[in-house]
């Protein structure tokens, strides 16, 4: 259990809907793993660069509204990308979501293209 620190993540987080804002930090104190946010709101050249690269499928990324965020856990200070740790930190996020009475969504529970890092505000409820 701890609290969010990591500057970077906190200017990320800030640019992202204040919903997110409060699930994640929530998760911070619940998570058993450590993580950070590598990625809040993206601009659409940004977007377009992950798309590129096969490291996103669409340009309708709800990065592009400030309706997702990336995490990233970290393991002795070092960012993982180990599957077991997403399914330990999805829990965190999952929880702090029905806490503060805020849908969710993790890419991680897709039924393709998978993405552990990914949680999102549902487009149903957040247009």
């Amino acid at each position: 259990m701890t609290t969010l620190t990591h500057k970077p993540s906190l200017q990320k987080l800030a640019k992202v809907h204040p919903h997110l804002q409060e699930i994640v930090l929530r998760a911070a104190l619940l998570s058993p793993v450590e993580f950070i946010v590598t990625e809040g709101m993206r601009t659409k050249a940004r977007q377009e660069q992950l798309v590129a690269a096969g490291a996103s499928k669409t340009m309708r990324s709800r990065h592009l509204t400030g309706h997702a965020v990336d995490l990233a856990p970290l393991v002795d200070g070092k960012v993982r990308w180990d599957w077991p740790l997403f399914h330990q930190l999805a829990p965190a996020m999952k929880q702090a979501a029905l806490d503060l009475g805020y849908p969710l969504e993790w890419g991680g529970d897709w039924r393709t293209f998978k993405d552990g890092p990914h949680f999102q505000l549902p487009w149903k409820q957040y247009p």
